[in-house]
């Protein structure tokens, strides 16, 4: 992501600050996009999303780098008019050397990519299917909200040395409050669950390799909770680069895997293909497609994919920018 700084310096109230920065960066895409899922009628509409973070950083005299950040986000309907732009919590981030500390709505382990690839390579303008589309595996990242329902905070620890790589989260999923901007009073939904991950990696060449274990317990529903572990592996041989994805879980009766590829046939031009499996007894849901991704310089490239998951066929084509 292309940072623009907006400051370069600023006046702070603390001694211990020596310089602050705010960022702006985030992307934007349109295009088409087409659904059929089995049983309802094919949809046709625009597609479009355009995402801006803002980011603060600042720097002690001891060296600390400490850093918040806030999201803004639209998106399209299933008509494809464009809502208003939803908001983020915030999420914050202090680091050290190989040390980084994120406290507030930030990405767990799993999501975070720390320590192993989730998603892999995404099919389409919308990466619509990847790798793990179709895992039941909780994996909870920074967003945006248009309901007003505030985040539950989450600790995360990591740790790089060397090649080695390790990670820590913890998830306390206290009452839920929903505000409606209608201005109704406001409601509690959830609350008393509380999730833990930990997860490890190791690159190696053009490789790497990576596990994350992790439990979610319920502290009001007797029976609910569930144990869940994920392995990657993935890694480049010239122009082929590959992610393969294996998890598990105890809400779930088979072991889910996915794996997803792509070739460059050009400096500029990459084909790819994403295939995911539940892996449930009883259940064939299973997604695969093929799409390809075309730069067109400046941070624009050109994008679009067709695939089907579980019975829906779904393909896009537009354009992405990020700035």
């Amino acid at each position: 992501m292309k940072k623009v700084l907006f400051a370069t310096t600023a006046l702070v109230a603390t001694a211990g600050m020596a310089a602050a920065d705010v960022s702006f960066g985030g992307f934007g895409r349109f295009g088409m996009i087409y659904k059929d899922a089995d049983g309802s009628d094919s949809t046709t509409h625009i597609e479009q999303r355009f995402r801006l973070t803002v980011t603060g950083t600042a720097t002690s005299d001891n060296g600390l780098e400490f850093e918040g950040r806030i999201r803004f986000q639209t998106d399209d309907n299933a008509a494809g008019a464009s809502n208003t732009a939803a908001s983020s919590a915030a999420g914050f981030a202090v680091s050290t050397g190989g040390f980084r500390l994120d406290v507030g709505h930030v990405s767990d382990v799993i999501d975070s990519g720390d320590v192993l690839n989730y998603y892999g390579y995404g099919i389409g303008l919308t990466s619509f299917l990847e790798q793990s589309s179709n895992f039941s595996l909780p994996a909870s990242g920074f967003g945006t909200s248009e309901d007003f329902t505030t985040k539950a905070p989450t600790v995360k620890l990591r740790y790089n040395m060397g090649d080695f790589s390790f990670a820590v989260s913890y998830t306390d999923d206290a009452e839920t409050l929903s505000i409606s901007s209608a201005g109704n009073s406001p409601s509690t939904t959830g609350g008393g669950k509380s999730e833990f991950q930990i997860g490890a990696g190791y690159s190696f060449g053009n490789y790497s390799v990576g596990a994350a274990f992790g439990s979610t317990e319920d502290g009001v529903a007797i029976g609910e909770d569930n144990d869940f572990w994920v392995l990657n592996f993935g890694g480049d041989v010239g122009a082929f680069g590959f992610s393969v994805l294996v998890g598990d879980s105890d809400d779930q009766d088979g072991t889910s895997y996915g794996f997803s590829v792509k070739y460059d046939i050009g400096a500029a031009t990459e084909v790819r293909f994403v295939y995911s499996e539940s892996g449930d007894d009883g259940d064939d849901t299973d997604g695969y497609g093929i799409g390809f991704r075309h730069g067109l310089g400046g941070g624009v490239t050109l994008a679009g994919g067709i695939g089907d998951n579980g019975g829906t066929t779904t393909a896009d084509l537009g354009v992405v920018f990020n700035f």
